[in-house]
């Protein structure tokens, strides 16, 4: 009976336990809720607080920035009407002063015509004296006109053999003057019908990734897949801190342009390992192929040349990753072809053969790289290799005066080649270098004695020396422009070509009291 009522009393001890600890755990469960509520609010107050400041502050900064735009384009608009303004001012004057002109062209016609009709008159009278003077000479001299004529003629004839002389020597002069002018009309004519586009020599390429990510699948476990694609391609890549960008550093073109497509290819599939790197590095040399191979077409269509071997059109496609001084080989070969085609119609010589020479003559420069010797050598090897016209090789080989041109078109190689190499922006160098240049080549100027001061101009292809006329004649002029011009050549390193102009100036002053 005890043990029941111990049994009966620990059970109600748990029930009582049990009750009490469920009540308990709800009235802590519903405070805790009630504490959460209440910083649920909070917490939506002080976000709608936040949101309404920002959308204030949005506001302020349109309203500010749409302001600065009306500001900028009221500024622009009074530009503009400046500058129109500024034109119709000139425009009047231009032709008021047209008018003033055309007024004094008329007065100067008049005084012609008047001045004509004088002369005439004076003729008339001359011609009557002349014969009145004949017959009175006829009889003080007891001669017949006839004698007289003989004697007059060998008096006449000896006076016109030195006038003969003289004439001569104009004629010459105003030949070469008129060559001279001839040749700057067909070579200005040639370079606006041939303009090119230049690009700047680069070496190194940039392929964008779409992620910082794909950085680390680009190396690989320890290196294993850059190192896989630097073998395959010869190229370095410089994965550094530049954001989604991947360098490509490397002095071949073409190589650099493999393992662009190549990496491209691999970013855009995702499977980024070695036995996938080889595939794709093939099919991007496959692809740099064709293009080579259309370049080339392209090249030979665009000048109009035909019959060319399958192998030079490929090497004609490689100049389109080779450049020199900045300038792409493969358009200034297109440009000097161009020219060389316009000079060749005007002057009436082979234009088939000098647009074929002009298009091949840095075919060297294709292989260069590959196989020792000037490109000159190289390219001319090339041209007779692949069965060239004789003409054509003698062209390539003389384009920079290392051998002496056969034909006329070989010299307009020359020419065409000097040309395109020197007209503005076709070719660049350093800013460095350039300073140096110029630095030098007034040197060199100033190092001569009696040079007073020396000036290089137009991006250093021209420089002006002022020497002392007490010191320096105008023989010695000529002598000190010919020794500088010397010295640069041995000394300087430059595209194109330099103009020494020499300058001596004597003034004589006085004063009228």
């Amino acid at each position: 009976m005890q043990i029941n009522t111990v049994i009966a009393l620990v059970l109600a001890a748990a029930v009582l336990s049990f009750a009490i600890g469920y009540l308990i755990r709800k009235y802590i469960a519903e405070a805790k809720i009630a504490s959460a509520e209440d910083a649920a609010k909070r917490i939506i107050a002080e976000g709608e607080q936040k949101a309404t400041a920002a959308k204030r502050e949005a506001l302020l900064e349109a309203k500010e920035e749409t302001h600065r735009q009306r500001s900028e384009m009221d500024r622009e608009n009074r530009e503009r009407r400046n500058e129109i303004q500024r034109i119709e001012r000139r425009l009047i004057q231009k032709e008021e002063s047209l008018d003033r002109k055309t007024d004094q062209n008329e007065k100067k016609e008049e005084s012609l015509k008047r001045k004509e009709q004088d002369l005439k008159n004076k003729e008339e009278d001359l011609t009557n004296l002349h014969n009145e003077q004949l017959k009175e000479l006829e009889r003080i001299s007891g001669l017949t006109s006839g004698e007289a004529k003989d004697i007059l003629l060998r008096r006449v004839e000896d006076e016109i053999k030195h006038e003969m002389a003289i004439m001569i020597k104009d004629i010459e002069t105003q030949a070469k003057d008129e060559g001279e002018k001839r040749a700057r009309n067909i070579i200005t004519l040639a370079i606006q019908k041939c303009a090119a586009d230049h690009v700047s020599e680069s070496t190194v390429s940039v392929v964008s990734l779409p992620n910082d990510e794909m950085k680390g699948r680009i190396i690989g476990r320890e290196g294993r897949n850059i190192r896989t694609l630097e073998t395959l391609t010869g190229i370095d890549l410089i994965i550094d801190d530049t954001p989604e960008a991947v360098i490509l550093s490397g002095f071949d073109p073409i190589r650099r342009e493999v393992a662009r497509i190549a990496l491209e290819k691999l970013v855009s599939d995702g499977r980024i390992h070695p036995a996938r790197i080889e595939e794709m590095v093939e099919k991007a040399k496959q692809e740099v192929e064709l293009q080579i191979r259309e370049e080339g077409e392209q090249a030979t269509f665009e000048v109009g040349v035909h019959g060319l071997h399958n192998e030079i059109v490929k090497l004609l496609g490689r100049l389109r990753f080779r450049t020199s001084y900045g300038q792409n080989v493969l358009k200034h070969s297109i440009e000097v072809a161009n020219l060389a085609r316009v000079m060749a119609a005007e002057l009436g010589l082979d234009v088939n053969m000098a647009k074929r020479a002009g298009l091949l003559h840095d075919i060297g420069k294709a292989v260069d790289h590959e196989v020792d010797g000037p490109h000159v050598v190289i390219g001319a090897d090339l041209a007779k290799k692949y069965k060239e016209s004789p003409n054509v090789i003698n062209a390539i080989a003389a384009h920079h005066g290392d051998f002496e041109p056969l034909t006329l078109e070989a010299a307009l190689i020359q020419a065409a080649d000097a040309i395109s190499a020197a007209r503005p922006g076709a070719r660049r160098e350093t800013l460095e270098n350039y300073i140096k240049r110029l630095e030098k080549l007034e040197n060199i100027a100033d190092s001569f004695d009696g040079v007073d001061k020396s000036y290089a101009i137009q991006a250093g292809r021209e420089i002006r020396i002022l020497v002392k006329p007490e010191r320096v004649d105008d023989l010695m002029s000529t002598k000190i422009a010919r020794e500088i011009v010397s010295k640069i050549e041995h000394e300087l390193e430059y595209p194109g070509q330099i103009k020494v102009t020499v300058i001596r100036e004597t003034r004589a002053v006085d004063y009228a009291k």
